[in-house]
């Protein structure tokens, strides 16, 4: 069992710092506590950004915190951190700029204390300045995704392909190939899901390993390579479909998502039709 608390022992601990604000003032009554306290997080995130100097071209801080690490912190799904995200960004108290594919968003923690709050352009935060932090430098710390998956015995992550021309030329095809832009109408609310995928995939074609794990197995980096990029819409929606459908925990999400991408050509037709003959099995009128 856990001990009392004595004297000042409760200072021993490091806190999120929410501001009470966000309970006790109209404007934010129909916020979640779980986005306050999300809000709070990423408080906590900027001091981070401001000792490393993160500030866009007019002075103004920014965080990298992805959904993975949201869901990490909060210990939700997917679906559940995205949709804190748009609680936070639709009261104003954040605002997420996205650099392209590949690259993770820079996210604006809102100063709602600030008189000029109430009349500041929800969109006045222009592009990301070109001289911010190195998406190279970002990919490192790599913050989309959990650390502990990221370790020096991860199939690939450990050796990255630095070729900044051929990720450009790889986020470039795999926009076309998966018809992104259509995906995220179709899909909305599996926006970042959809853009971690690309990323993932970039990833995996732009490495200098000769060989991968896929679902425990080592595979030539040429043909998971060759695979990968015959995917397009049809199949990203499957993978969308089935981690949706997922319920169980997943350890390494990565590895996890990999595999259902690399397999995805192979499984989704059956997947569709096992469905199909349940829901018509579901359906037929019994025999008489």
């Amino acid at each position: 069992m856990f001990d009392y608390f004595y004297g000042q022992s409760g200072e021993m601990f490091s806190y999120f710092r929410v501001p009470k604000i966000l309970f006790q003032d109209i404007r934010f009554k129909d916020l979640s506590t779980d986005a306050k306290t999300l809000y709070g997080i990423l408080l906590d995130r900027m001091s981070l950004s401001v000792k490393n100097g993160w500030l866009d071209g007019q002075g103004r801080v920014y965080i990298i915190f992805p959904i993975q690490e949201v869901m990490d912190a909060l210990g939700c799904a997917d679906n559940k951190a995205t949709k804190l995200f748009r609680e936070l960004e639709n009261a104003g108290l954040v605002e997420r700029k996205r650099r392209g594919l590949g690259k993770p968003n820079l996210i604006y923690v809102k100063n709602f204390a600030d008189p000029r709050y109430r009349n500041r352009d929800k969109n006045d935060s222009g592009n990301a300045d070109s001289g911010e932090q190195d998406a190279a430098k970002q990919r490192g710390n790599k913050t989309e995704w959990n650390n502990t998956e990221m370790s020096e015995t991860d199939p690939f992550f450990s050796e990255k392909g630095d070729d900044t021309d051929e990720r450009t030329q790889l986020e470039d095809y795999f926009s076309q190939s998966l018809e992104v832009e259509l995906l995220l109408r179709l899909c909305p609310d599996d926006e970042d899901t959809i853009y971690q995928i690309v990323d993932l995939l970039v990833d995996t074609c732009s490495t200098k390993r000769k060989m991968l794990r896929i679902a425990g197995d080592d595979k030539p980096t040429e043909v998971v390579r060759s695979r990968l990029k015959k995917l397009n819409a049809d199949h990203i929606r499957f993978v969308l479909d089935s981690l949706a459908e997922n319920t169980a925990p997943v350890r390494n999400m990565k590895q996890y998502l990999l595999a259902m991408l690399y397999n995805a050509p192979t499984t989704m037709n059956l997947y569709y039709q096992n469905k199909t003959n349940h829901d018509f099995a579901r359906g037929s009128p019994k025999a008489g």
